[in-house]
């Protein structure tokens, strides 16, 4: 049987991603921080936010069996405006939502590299390529977390392993709870018009873990309801 091992598939689209996979045949294996939820397949505890977690975590992979296909969705936000931000929040945020993610990458890819067969996909969003006041430093960890994938992507791909960053818009989990006040206001920047399903952003994922996306590689795909393509003026 196929497996996948999902980063942060605890809740929203993580858990998304989690129950698309299970349908589409792979064993999946999840991590979730505080509680492990009731999701198909096997959930291990761990903080993205905790390097030495994070790194023995890496360790246990490097040695095991390829995975077919490793999808990171965990991550963390930190809002505040570009001349008040403070390092070491926006270096605690960059932990979880980067160096995380290159140190369990690297360790997954080499049993793929020598399988010469691998999916990678990184969640990250759309702030990693446009601008967004308030979200400066998490959208620098979602530019730096892109670059990344391109270079993974490029690096591996004579080797058969594939790596992609799926950018979601606003997406319809707690993560957007906070911000519920202004939901009417942000959903009327999507030309769709409103928010995306958690189940929208993993059925890109499952596509792009699946044997038709093999020649799909280093891309960065918007899953936002033309919030990109978008110049936001309203017609009166």
């Amino acid at each position: 049987m196929t497996r996948a091992l999902v980063i942060g598939g605890r809740r929203g689209i993580g858990a998304a991603v989690v129950t698309a996979l299970a349908a589409a045949g792979f064993e999946v294996t999840y991590t979730y921080r505080t509680e492990p939820g009731d999701l198909p397949g096997v959930a291990l505890p761990l903080d993205l936010a905790d390097k030495p977690a994070v790194e023995t975590f890496a360790k246990g992979l490097e040695d095991g069996l390829a995975w077919d296909a490793l999808v990171q969705v965990g991550g963390t936000t930190y809002d505040t405006l570009a001349a008040t931000m403070d390092q070491d929040k926006a270096e605690a945020a960059m932990q979880v939502n980067y160096f995380a993610f290159t140190r369990i990458a690297r360790a997954v890819v080499r049993p793929m590299l020598r399988a010469r067969s691998g999916r990678i996909v990184a969640v990250g969003s759309v702030i990693g390529q446009v601008a967004s006041q308030g979200n400066t430093a998490y959208g620098a960890t979602k530019a730096a977390l892109l670059a990344y994938v391109k270079g993974l992507a490029i690096e591996s791909a004579k080797r058969g392993v594939t790596v992609n960053y799926v950018a979601p818009g606003f997406v319809d989990t707690e993560m957007m709870a906070p911000f519920a006040a202004h939901r009417a206001a942000t959903e009327g920047r999507v030309p769709a018009g409103r928010y995306a399903r958690p189940e929208e952003i993993a059925a890109v994922v499952a596509f792009l873990v699946s044997p038709a996306a093999s020649y799909v590689n280093g891309a960065f795909i918007p899953v936002d309801g033309g919030l990109m393509a978008s110049a936001g003026v309203p017609r009166g």
